[in-house]
């Protein structure tokens, strides 16, 4: 699968087994085990979590809980360019919604999913912690504050290929 520029990695078992077998020493190794698949695949594909279940001894639904709890975790292929969208108070007081529909629109993704021609993941984010540039985003670890629906175009415009 095509996602921008970047062929998705085919799935793995024995990089998957090889990431278990490291840091399966460790009591609680059930994070950095899921931080490491993420880093190799850039998402966490459901076999995986079966197969660091299998290998562990621990329940499907505790890896999810764990996968699903942290919002570092992404259970999806993304895109190459994140856009982070801020909807916490201080975002949400000063027009935050207006830049989320103006970002799906100018992207084609809706929020919490990739755009068609897999160029944007769009996600809406409880907060960014830059209530002082209310309204904000984030793309691609930068943030963009703020701004106006008229200026998402060209945030949007300046992202990578």
């Amino acid at each position: 699968m095509v996602i921008g520029n970047r062929v998705e990695t085919q799935i793995s078992l024995a990089l998957i087994d090889a990431v278990i077998s490291k840091h399966n020493v460790q009591p609680g190794g059930v994070m950095p085990i899921l931080q490491e698949i993420q880093d190799s695949f850039g998402y966490i594909p459901s076999v995986a979590i079966h197969r660091i279940s299998e290998s562990l001894g621990i329940a499907v639904s505790e890896i999810y809980g764990v996968a699903t709890f942290y919002s570092q975790f992404k259970l999806k292929p993304v895109a190459k360019n994140i856009i982070k969208v801020c909807h916490g108070t201080a975002c949400h007081l000063n027009g935050a919604e207006k830049v989320a529909t103006s970002v799906c629109r100018a992207t084609g993704a809706k929020e919490g999913e990739n755009s068609v021609d897999g160029r944007f993941t769009v996600e809406k984010v409880a907060c960014l912690g830059c209530c002082s540039l209310a309204p904000c985003v984030m793309v691609n670890n930068e943030v963009h504050g703020r701004l106006t629906s008229k200026q998402i175009d060209e945030v949007v415009d300046h992202c990578q290929e």
